[in-house]
């Protein structure tokens, strides 16, 4: 009986071994997930588990079902996890509500620059990543977690209900990393960018994490763009830009020629201005306007209102403000409660200001401005 015991317990102990070998990272990493400050709808986690961008950039990878399937791969390492994406277009082939304002504008303090961030969009979850890769910038990332399977009735509310979590590292719409570099993803309906040349395929989201880890600049940043073909998920029936800026001040919007092979087009933030602005329309001056025009963005969003709006803020100031002023400029063109024709309703998920000089994150969920959280690299 002794013996059999002891074979019982040798078995178990080498289960135990082998499932810390194969995912003890992930194990690591799931054992971190936690709301923040008892909002059920506001999590964070550190990601502990390896992953390794070459490959994923090996792989061609240019629509959301394929990253996930991807991620699958490496997390499950053969166990039927299945993860499936909210984000996903109307019966119209476009998404109706994904609207995004982002700046960068000076501290009045002089250390440095804030950056802005309202990501407007349905009622969803909020995850905070922090990502520590051995080979890359340490970095914070902001999701959505819709996009890897989350809701409001489906939150990651035990061990099991947390696996999900482990896309969020591959899908972030904003964040910064360690040098101060900042970036963040506004959408542009019906423009879904598909560059084919003969490099790899990156797709909306693997850009930023590219960045983030990657990139201490601007300039480095839109390299690094250049030497991959970026293609949007065209089942999901948006395109996007992504403003870029650096903890020294320079700003950049990288926007994708519909007209041209989908060829990159970069706003370069003015040398004399204290500060850049972007919505969901195009900055480009091949198709910039002063007027609603769905050609080159999304009039529902009232893209142009809040263009407008926060610019007069911003020129107001001079690009000069203190946190709670950037905040402010964030909270004039939030939206809540906001019901569209079809019946669904949007809200401003969060409001992010993220500090370039000190690397840190202030954070409001849901509209709820009398609560700031603090996050820190």
């Amino acid at each position: 009986m002794k013996k059999v015991i002891l074979w019982i317990v040798g078995i178990l102990a080498a289960l135990c071994i082998a499932v810390a070998c194969i995912w003890g990272g992930e194990i690591s990493t799931l054992r971190t997930v936690k709301c923040v400050g008892g909002n059920e709808y506001l999590y964070q986690m550190n990601y502990n588990a390896r992953y390794d961008l070459d490959d994923l950039i090996s792989k061609d990878i240019d629509s959301n079902a394929e990253l996930l399937d991807y991620v699958i791969g490496r997390i499950g390492k053969g166990l039927p996890i299945k993860i499936k994406s909210a984000q996903v277009a109307d019966e119209n082939g476009e998404m109706a509500t994904f609207n995004c304002t982002s700046f960068q504008a000076a501290k009045s303090d002089g250390s440095g620059f804030w950056y802005g961030r309202n990501y407007d969009y349905f009622k969803n979850p909020t995850m905070v990543t922090f990502s520590r890769p051995k080979k890359g910038y340490a970095s914070i990332g902001v999701s959505d977690m819709s996009h890897f399977g989350y809701s409001l009735d489906k939150l990651p509310d035990s061990f099991i209900k947390k696996l999900s979590c482990l896309a969020a590292v591959y899908a972030p719409v904003d964040g910064i990393n360690e040098k101060g570099l900042c970036t963040s993803i506004m959408a542009l309906p019906k423009q879904a960018a598909a560059q084919e040349t003969e490099k790899h395929n990156v797709g909306t989201t693997i850009i930023m994490r590219l960045w983030l880890d990657r990139c201490a600049t601007v300039q480095e940043a839109l390299d690094l763009a250049e030497s991959l073909d970026i293609c949007h998920d065209a089942t999901v029936g948006s395109g996007y830009h992504y403003m870029i800026a650096d903890a020294a001040g320079d700003c950049a919007v990288l926007e994708f020629d519909k007209e041209d092979g989908w060829k990159s087009m970069v706003v370069r933030k003015d040398p004399a201005a204290n500060y850049m602005l972007v919505t969901n329309h195009l900055l480009s001056e091949k198709y910039f306007t002063t007027e609603p025009d769905p050609a080159v963005g999304n009039p529902h969003s009232k893209s142009w209102w809040r263009y407008e709006t926060a610019g007069a803020y911003l020129k107001e100031h001079n690009g000069i403000l203190s946190l709670e002023e950037a905040q402010e400029c964030l909270a004039q063109v939030h939206w809540k409660d906001l019901v569209w024709d079809n019946g669904t309703v949007e809200d401003t998920q969060y409001s992010n200001v993220y500090d370039q000089k000190n690397i840190t994150l202030d954070l409001r969920n849901w509209n709820d401005y009398e609560t700031t959280v603090h996050f820190a690299l």
